[in-house]
């Protein structure tokens, strides 16, 4: 029983911390642009709190997994469990002050946290459930963070419209002020994270001979070292490519969507923008829950082209849903699908790959699919600063989900084609 597999408890409660407080904050600061802004100034900028957010899985990539490999991984998660309490205290003191900027910048720092956790986190799977559960808890870890997105949406959403309730602002300054009460849920919570991960079993799989040159990640050595070991096998760098276009394509819409929905469906309440993208979270805690089922006893790599259909065929129908129920749906079907294609993928990666080379594979995954998505927010950027509109955004969306993404799935399915028995 996975339930029962000593710290398997303790390690789900930090990784559904973990997301809701990094989680909790970016929805203060969207939702915060979202008041004042609109159109495509809107965009740009949540785009932009999107790119903080990836930069530093892109700058760090080889000192986070220099430090899943060298150190033991609950160690790695405790630290940084460390990290986001101090984080948060200054959140909170910026929205006191009202000092939206300060504030809005802290989604880097708190980005950087994340960046050394997220291998940790990936890589302490199997050390901790080994290869017969890999694909089980894969599912279990991926809806665990999705339960976490979803309630954090939901619970930062309502808060943040609660406290602005008859109160009167001009500015994003006044929003934080009026909000600024909020940032005492992510101090409890990081403090409670901390508590929880002091708990994590540890882990004896370390490379002590591992040495970190910081000549050699000035120079771009490591790099090229990471993004080799990712390349040499065929089946991960595929996964790789499908995973990178899955979150890229999504991290658009995410960014598209509520200047869309304030222009074109007139809805000027976040907790109806957010609750409907929220959807697309519990959709995919219900894919991956289905494709953990599903893959019990081996990885099915026949749900990858299924998936990318299905997510194409949600992108078509978004601009001709007339209002937020039906959009709501379509998030839902979105989600359910991402988490269908999510789960073997990611179980395809971790299976793939050296005990001794986990780390480093799982940081150069963070760091091909945060490129990805940088590309893919630079090119909302652009569009937006052009003045081309979230409809025209989502047929270009459309066609790389058809023409590039589906390909890709069907050439994993291909190469997968023998059930790997697990």
């Amino acid at each position: 029983m996975l339930f029962k597999i000593k710290g398997f408890i303790p390690y789900i409660i930090v990784v559904f911390l973990n997301a809701f407080i990094d989680l909790g904050h970016k929805i203060i600061v969207q939702n915060t642009i979202f008041k004042i802004y609109d159109g495509q100034y809107q965009i740009i900028l949540t785009a932009i709190v999107n790119a903080l957010i990836l930069m530093p899985f892109v700058m760090l990539l080889t000192p986070s997994g220099y430090c899943s490999d060298k150190y033991s991984k609950n160690i790695v998660m405790k630290i940084t469990s460390m990290m986001a309490v101090v984080l948060t205290i200054m959140i909170t003191i910026f929205y006191y002050a009202g000092w939206f900027w300060p504030a809005f910048a802290m989604t880097f720092l708190l980005a950087v946290q994340s960046a050394f956790y997220s291998p940790a986190k990936y890589g302490y799977i199997k050390e901790l459930v080994g290869d017969a559960c890999l694909a089980k808890a894969n599912g279990v870890v991926q809806a665990t963070t999705t339960i976490s997105i979803l309630l954090g949406i939901f619970v930062f959403s309502v808060l943040f419209e609660k406290l602005l309730v008859g109160k009167s602002y001009q500015n994003t300054g006044d929003v934080l002020e009026i909000i600024a009460m909020s940032g005492w849920v992510l101090i409890i919570l990081s403090v409670f994270q901390l508590i929880i991960a002091w708990r994590l079993p540890k882990t004896n799989m370390t490379d002590q001979q591992l040495r970190f040159n910081w000549q050699q990640y000035i120079s771009g050595a490591y790099l090229k070292l990471n993004v080799r070991a990712v390349l040499e096998k065929k089946l991960i760098k595929l996964s790789i490519v499908g995973l990178s276009l899955f979150l890229a394509i999504s991290q658009v819409m995410l960014a598209a969507f509520p200047a869309y929905a304030k222009e074109s469906l007139n809805i000027d309440n976040t907790v109806i923008i957010q609750g409907a993208m929220a959807c697309a979270a519990f959709g995919i805690m219900l894919g991956a829950l289905v494709a953990g089922q599903i893959s019990k006893h081996n990885i099915e790599t026949r749900l990858l082209p299924f998936s990318v259909i299905g997510i194409a065929f949600c992108l078509f129908l978004l601009p001709y849903l007339p209002n937020a129920y039906f959009q709501s749906f379509n998030f839902l079907f979105w989600g359910f699908c991402g988490g269908l294609l999510l789960t073997p993928y990611n179980a395809l990666i971790q299976y793939y790959a050296s005990e001794n080379t986990l780390g480093r594979i799982l940081a150069g995954n963070n760091f091909m699919q945060n490129v990805t998505m940088l590309f893919f927010l630079a090119m909302t950027v652009s569009f937006a600063f052009f003045g081309v509109d979230s409809e025209d955004l989502f047929i270009v969306l459309l066609l790389i989900a058809l023409l590039i993404a589906l390909p890709v799935a069907f050439k994993v399915k291909a190469i997968a084609s023998k059930d790997i028995a697990i």
